[in-house]
């Protein structure tokens, strides 16, 4: 049983420490994908103590035979966003996705050099502002795939959408995504 699963059942029966556990072990996924789809670090930090109240709530429901415990942890963050979305859409023209700054940061260099960092945030405001024009189906595929790192298998479950329609969002939103950084003068002409 996998470690995750194994502080469920601590929590449904009661253990405290094992919540803080499972809470800690999982903020910093739930915070990052809650801050790509509102750009907004105080809205996040709230989204996601709704995400992890609403865990606390449905944990019970959580099976292992339905996958693993960050894909159901996934699915009720990402139901939580597309309601805060519904709720929000009245009030914003696009949402805006997270600063993907681990993407374009160079692994070889712990320390960066200021003009490296204004140049890194500046391609980072760049790829957001891009990612912020993809459809919303389009936009979600590839920040599941791509910036949360989930399997193909893992997107299906969330999106409850056939694998195929799970590749072909992610291919066509990556497509998407160069065609619109290209027009913006980010990458190669």
């Amino acid at each position: 049983m996998e470690a995750d699963a194994q502080l469920v059942q601590r929590c449904l029966r009661g253990d405290g420490p094992a919540w803080e556990e499972l809470v800690h072990r999982h903020t910093r996924r739930v915070y990052n994908l809650c801050y790509r789809f509102t750009n907004n670090s105080s809205e996040a930090e709230d989204l996601s103590q709704e995400v992890f109240l609403r865990i606390y709530r449905t944990l019970a429901s959580y099976r292992t035979a339905y996958g693993g415990f960050s894909t159901w942890l996934t699915s009720v963050t990402r139901n939580l966003l597309v309601d805060h979305y519904r709720r929000s859409r009245r009030d914003r023209m696009t949402d805006a996705l997270e600063d993907v700054l681990p993407v374009v940061e160079e692994k070889h260099s712990p320390v960066r050099t200021p003009d490296k960092a204004a140049m890194a945030q500046e391609l980072s405001a760049q790829v957001q502002s891009a990612l912020s024009r993809l459809s919303p189906e389009l936009r979600e595929a590839v920040i599941l795939r791509d910036l949360q790192g989930l399997e193909y298998n893992e997107i299906q479950q969330v999106l409850s959408v056939p694998e195929g329609t799970v590749k072909s969002r992610i291919n066509r939103g990556r497509i998407e995504l160069a065609r619109i950084l290209q027009e913006m003068g980010v990458g190669p002409s």
